[in-house]
Formats: structure tokens, sequence, C-alpha cells
């Protein structure tokens, strides 16, 4: 039937072109954006997931410029352990040279104390950004537990949704000329049994020996040597030895110092020793046969050789260098320039070890970043050539929407057959 007040076919031709209507005001907001979902109404979990992400790469964007920062820090503390490398090296040669008896040791001396002058100003100047990793007045511990500073290097994400920033520590090297704090050698510090040796060996003998650690529990029971920021551990006590002491024995004009490493024992610190003592010096025998006891002959014969043990706490691993003199005592220099630089070697392959570390893990946050934000991309960007084609196929449908609207509203004009009025005189026909 038809109806002047009921349009059924102009409802349809309608509701069908307000559905064009609106797919076509998304497929406009597409190429305009760019983005298939490009607010929380498009798709609310996927716009959810992609904003999460999003604030994941501008996090990892601060955690680039964190590393790069820390890698100049580092690099400028690497670069200066080389280089006192380079110069205790030199001042190494001058004291080899100061070994023989037919040198200017006075001249030999002022080039030494020149090249100490010129190390103190490589460390001194070693900062960057204010941070110096090399003259020991970084105290602050890291989260290893060793003074230093920690460098922002990740954001972990959880399967629940937590996210935890992790570190990447970095150890400060003291390459100072600072003396540390002189610690009472003794129980648990180690002791030389004898004060003085005498000639072509026999009973006079001496024994390094007593070596304990500073143990986690606030005590000095330990068997092995720990850092001295690990949890537990009081460097308040001084009956036991940490990371970083420094041990030193002096034989009459021969002096050798061992500094305590993580993990050391009671015979890995007197073979250390034995090692910086015996290096240079073909005078004494030493003897390791009794675990954890340093055993040391005089084969000379000078008799009453005095025999002298100290152990300190803090000190920089140029400690001493300032009061090297090859004029009266050239043996001495040798051993103690060589123990120096062991320091500054293991320094410089500190640095470098953490510096290539900081390097992986910036090269991997910008790959890691690159592929967060193609994820994205996958999700929320729009496909231009799709939403190309099918804005010109909706713009037809909207034309053909239109006509069809227009042709429906044109129903109830249709003539209506056999109208009849009584008002209109005889029947007649309307056609």
């Amino acid at each position: 039937m038809s109806s002047i007040l009921t349009n059924n076919s102009a409802m349809v031709a309608l509701q069908t072109l307000k559905s064009i209507n609106g797919d076509l005001t998304k497929t406009q907001s597409m190429i305009s954006t760019g983005k298939d979902v490009a607010s929380a109404k498009d798709n609310a979990a996927v716009w959810a997931i992609s904003k999460t992400m999003e604030s994941d790469v501008k996090g990892f964007k601060a955690i680039s410029d964190s590393l790069n920062l820390g890698q100049s820090t580092v690099a400028v503390a690497r670069n200066a352990s080389e280089t006192v490398t380079e110069l205790l090296t030199d001042i190494k040669g001058k004291i080899v040279a100061a070994q023989e008896e037919n040198v200017d040791r006075a001249k030999l001396q002022t080039d030494i104390s020149a090249l100490t002058e010129q190390i103190k100003s490589v460390v001194g100047a070693a900062q960057f950004n204010g941070q110096n990793l090399v003259n020991g007045t970084n105290t602050d511990a890291n989260s290893s537990g060793e003074a230093g500073i920690d460098v922002l290097a990740s954001l972990d994400r959880n399967s629940g949704g937590s996210v935890v920033a992790s570190s990447i520590s970095v150890n400060a090297q003291n390459l100072s000329t600072t003396a540390g704090t002189d610690i009472t050698a003794g129980t648990g510090t180690g002791s030389a049994s004898v004060a003085t040796l005498a000639a072509n060996g026999g009973a006079d003998e001496v024994d390094i020996t007593g070596f304990t650690f500073l143990d986690a529990a606030g005590g000095a029971t330990g068997t092995a040597a720990l850092k001295s920021g690990e949890a537990g551990v009081d460097t308040a006590v001084t009956n036991g030895l940490v990371v970083g002491d420094s041990v030193e024995l002096k034989i009459g004009d021969v002096t050798g110092a061992y500094r305590i490493r993580e993990g050391d024992t009671n015979a890995s610190v007197a073979t250390g020793l034995k090692d910086a003592l015996g290096l240079y010096s073909d005078d004494f025998s030493f003897d390791l046969t009794t675990a954890g006891t340093l055993t040391i002959e005089n084969l000379t014969s000078e008799d009453g050789i005095a025999v002298e043990y100290s152990v300190s706490r803090g000190a920089g691993a140029l400690a001493g260098l300032e009061d090297i003199d090859v004029t009266s005592d050239a043996a001495g220099a040798l051993s103690e320039i060589e123990n120096m630089l062991s320091g500054s070697i293991d320094a410089a392959a500190a640095f470098g070890s953490v510096e290539g570390r900081l390097e992986t893990q910036a090269s991997f946050i910008s790959s890691l970043s690159d592929s967060l934000k193609s994820g994205i991309g996958s999700m929320v960007d729009a496909d231009m050539e799709e939403a190309s084609a099918r804005l010109q196929a909706l713009q037809v449908q909207q034309q053909l929407g239109v006509q069809s609207l227009s042709i429906a509203n044109q129903a109830p004009q249709v003539p209506i057959h056999c109208l009849t009025s009584a008002l209109m005189g005889p029947i007649r026909r309307i056609c």
C-alpha cells in the first residue's frame, strides 16, 4: 500500500545513506590523520595498548640520553686511566734507567717529578659534567655496593604491567696519590713474625701470615675478600681485609705492595705479596708451601735487614708516587711503580669493559625503540592505499544513496487511483 505518512522506502534509503556517510567520515579521518585507530572510540583495546607502548618509547628516549651521558662520563675516565698508564710507563722507564750506577739519577728524578705532576693534573681534570671517577672523590655507593655511579639502562615491563627501571653500575677507580687510613697490622690483617732478617738464611726467616677478611655480618671471620659496599660489611672493623685494602711489605730497600681484590683468600694475598717483592729481587728466597703464609729468607751476607709490614684502607692506587726517589732508593722505586702501573691498567680495563657494555645497551635501546614504533604503526596506522580506494568507492555510494533517497521521497506523490469524493458531484476518475 502507499502512504503519505509512512514512507518505508525513504527510511531505508536514509539509513543506508547515513551508514555510507559515517563510513565516508571515518575514511576521510583515516586519510587526514594517517591513523586507523586515532582515538579510544575507534578501538579501545588497541588504542590503550598503543598508548602504553608510546609511553615506553618516550621512556626509552630518556634512557638513550642517560646512556649517552654515561658513555661520555666513562669515556673520560677511561682516557684518563690510559693516559696515566702511559705516563707511569714513562716513569718506569726512567726508574729502570736509574738502576745503573753510572747515570745521573738527579736528572732522572727531575723527569719523574715532572711526570708525577702531569699524572696528578690528568687525574684532577678527568671529569665530565662534574663527575670524576678516578680522583677518589666519588664516595656514593652504586647499586653494586661500590663507590661509583649508576647509569639508567632500561625499563623492564612484566606481564602484569608493572615497570622496573634497571641500571648499569660503574665503579669508580681511585687513581689519586692520596694515602689511605693506616690499619694496625696484626690480627686478621697479616703480620710479620720478625723485625729483622739474619744473613744467609737460617732460623731468622720471616713469615707473613694471618690474613682474614671482613664478612657480611659486620665481623671479620670471612675467608674471601668482599666489596666494601656489600650489605653487612662494616669497614670500621680493622681486624680483617676488604677489597681495595693495600698491604705493603718492605725488606731492606725492596718494597712490594698488593691491593686486595674481590674473592682473594689468604693464599692469594700471600702469593700477591711474593710476586710484588720477588719480581725484582734475587736477594731473598720465597716459600708458599704453607697455605696462606709467605716465608722469606735473606740470601745476602748483610745481617739485620729490617722488615716492615703495613696495611692501609681507602688508599689511592698511586699513593706513594710522590715519595718515589731514585736518588736514594732506585730498587724500591721499581717495585712500587710496578704496583701502581698494575692499578692504572686495571682501572683502564674496568672502564673499557663497562663503556663497551653501555655502548651495546645504547645500540639495543635504539633498535628496541624502532621495533616498538613499528609495532605501534602496525596496530594504529591506516593503510593509505586501501583508504584511498575506499574513499572513492564511498563517494560513489554516497551519490547513489542521495539519488535513491530522492526517488524514495517521490513515492507519496504517485497519483492515487480511483480517488472519489461526494463533494465533487458526479463520480469522476482522477488519473
